[in-house]
């Protein structure tokens, strides 16, 4: 179970996380705070797993308190305001609650917290099976198996995954390779990524993936074809 505290400057708003905590289930949440500096004096002695935190409070805005946080510490931002996604998102939110914050959408976000903190502290204990990308203003769990392959495009990368829509994230291929597990994924030319178990075919620089062709770029073609070869 994660430990949690919520912060929000109105009352009311605090009573609706507990009884959403309450009604999920799989939530400890120790404290609640309607000022944000006390709220900071607990999480400097007492860290814990997850804060569930307003944005738009009049003495200390859930923003920068985040960022005065000492500690990696997940957060779920709950606000009326949507303005402030793209901020969130800055800040690496597990999510972003629009009030009034329902049940479905509550738990959506729990298990996103569940599944992340799962993954950061069983890191190194069992090979990863699923990775967490920062998109679309929140944390999009993709099983590596589903990847079908990536594509870079500037300072942004598209994910294609099997049955799902492409996922557009704003990281380097470079960010992304780190990611992955080398034994399972090939970097093949500046602008692709390709899953090495689903390559069917090479005919030349060509890999065929399906009816997909990807060139393999004279950078790449060495260590492509040592592999590929062994």
């Amino acid at each position: 179970m994660i430990n949690a505290i919520a912060i929000d400057d109105e009352p009311l708003a605090l009573q609706v996380i507990e009884s959403l905590c309450a009604k999920q289930g799989e939530v400890n949440l120790q404290r609640t705070f309607t000022r944000p500096s006390e709220a900071l004096k607990h999480l400097n002695k007492f860290p814990t797993d997850l804060i569930f935190c307003d944005i738009n409070m009049p003495a200390m805005t859930g923003i920068n308190l985040v960022k005065s946080l000492q500690q990696n510490t997940m957060v779920i931002f709950t606000t009326a305001f949507s303005e402030y996604a793209a901020v969130s998102y800055e800040l690496n939110a597990i999510d972003y609650l629009l009030k009034p914050i329902n049940l479905r959408r509550f738990t959506q976000a729990v298990v996103k917290a569940q599944d992340y903190y799962a993954y950061i502290n069983g890191k190194g204990m069992q090979v990863d099976k699923n990775i967490y990308i920062r998109a679309d203003f929140s944390l999009v769990k993709i099983p590596l198996a589903d990847i079908l392959y990536i594509e870079g495009l500037a300072d942004y990368l598209k994910i294609y995954v099997k049955d799902r829509k492409t996922i557009v994230a704003r990281m380097s291929m470079k960010e992304m390779m780190e990611k992955l597990n080398a034994a399972d994924f090939i970097r093949v030319h500046r602008s692709f990524i390709l899953p090495f178990h689903k390559i069917e075919l090479v005919r030349g620089t060509t890999v065929m993936i399906g009816n997909q062709e990807f060139p393999i770029g004279k950078t790449y073609t060495e260590e492509f074809f040592s592999r590929y070869s062994s």
